[in-house]
């Protein structure tokens, strides 16, 4: 639970690089992923060219500090897979367990959306040439952060609802 409790967004990296086994280990856990039918649809571009950087963070509003990180990986799905409705449900569980692994590893990062808006995911997709039958799903900063601070506690038990 250590890790689940204490992991946060981070926006504001050192300039410390990011040792290429520690993003094969994010890499790792995210593929270790549940997927729909175990059809597994996800694909990782992983950038460390500061002009594509920027490109790609200037397709959302909100990304602009991701620029600024050592490494930017973008998460993907192809949509020609066995139940193709749920590739961005598993692209989802794929970034949760890159971002748990970010936070074991004492990295930091944050994910920025770009399914489902539309035009996000297009002006990725041109970026980075993907196939026809792939999709951009999100961007996640990574790098060794800046300063350290403590997660909120999440713990809402008045949100849970029983019935028997």
């Amino acid at each position: 639970m250590d890790i689940f409790e204490s992991r946060t967004s981070v926006r504001a990296f050192t300039d410390e690089p990011v040792a290429k086994s520690q993003v094969m280990a994010l890499l790792r856990a995210a593929m270790l992923a549940p997927s729909a039918c175990n059809q597994q649809p996800w694909r990782f571009y992983v950038i460390y060219d500061k002009k594509l950087q920027q490109a790609l963070c200037d397709a959302s509003p909100y990304a602009a500090f991701g620029a600024k990180a050592p490494v930017l990986i973008v998460i993907t799905y192809v949509t020609d897979c066995i139940v193709s409705e749920f590739a961005p449900i598993d692209a989802s569980c794929a970034a949760e367990n890159l971002w748990l692994k970010t936070a074991e590893l004492g990295l930091g990062g944050t994910l920025m959306g770009v399914y489902p808006r539309r035009e996000r995911a297009l002006a990725v997709k041109k970026l980075l040439g993907l196939p026809v039958k792939e999709e951009a799903f999100a961007l996640f900063a990574l790098g060794h952060p800046q300063k350290t601070r403590n997660a909120e506690d999440r713990w809402h038990p008045e949100w849970i609802h029983e019935r028997r």
